[in-house]
């Protein structure tokens, strides 16, 4: 069993968000699914019905997680974040694009919110290496040209390295 898995607080769309992410990741799957019995559902703040998902397993790229079906208490917001990291850059349109479907919003810096409003951030591993590069100009030079990006460009961030 995994130490630490990531807890989910949906309102009611769990599972919608659940079969979301495991269309879009590819070594994913949807694990066990616990549902609201009579009880919980005449206690619950989330006016879920006897029956309806209650919580939801699922597994991308080796990483578990579970979402709720909560109710509207919480909403998600950037503080936390799942980083996506990406060796080229079709990896990181095929993300971009797929996270940000169907209403979801592109913000600064590789940053992206999902339809349901969790935060992803689309990372191309030679960004960390230029970024830890020992010339401090050179990675500065990324720095500045990332953060002028809303979806990252490799192929820029590694304009910006040369320094051409």
């Amino acid at each position: 069993m995994q130490k630490i898995t990531p807890f989910l607080w949906f309102d009611n769309q769990a599972e919608e968000a659940v079969r979301f992410y495991t269309s879009i990741f590819k070594n994913s799957k949807v694990g066990k699914i616990l549902r609201y019995g009579e009880e919980a559902a005449k206690v619950s703040h989330s006016d879920q019905p006897a029956g309806s998902v209650l919580t939801i397993e699922f597994e991308i790229e080796d990483q578990k997680f579970t979402a709720l079906n909560g109710g509207p208490a919480f909403k998600f917001n950037e503080s936390i974040s799942f980083v996506v990291n990406c060796d080229t850059q079709k990896e990181v349109d095929y993300f971009w694009e797929k996270l940000t479907a169907g209403g979801g919003q592109e913000s600064q810096c590789g940053w992206l919110k999902d339809k349901f409003g969790v935060s992803w951030q689309m990372v191309p591993t030679v960004l960390i290496e230029m970024l830890g590069d020992k010339d401090s100009e050179k990675s500065e030079r990324v720095m500045k040209a990332m953060l002028q990006m809303d979806k990252l460009d490799i192929k820029k961030l590694k304009v910006a390295y040369a320094g051409r």
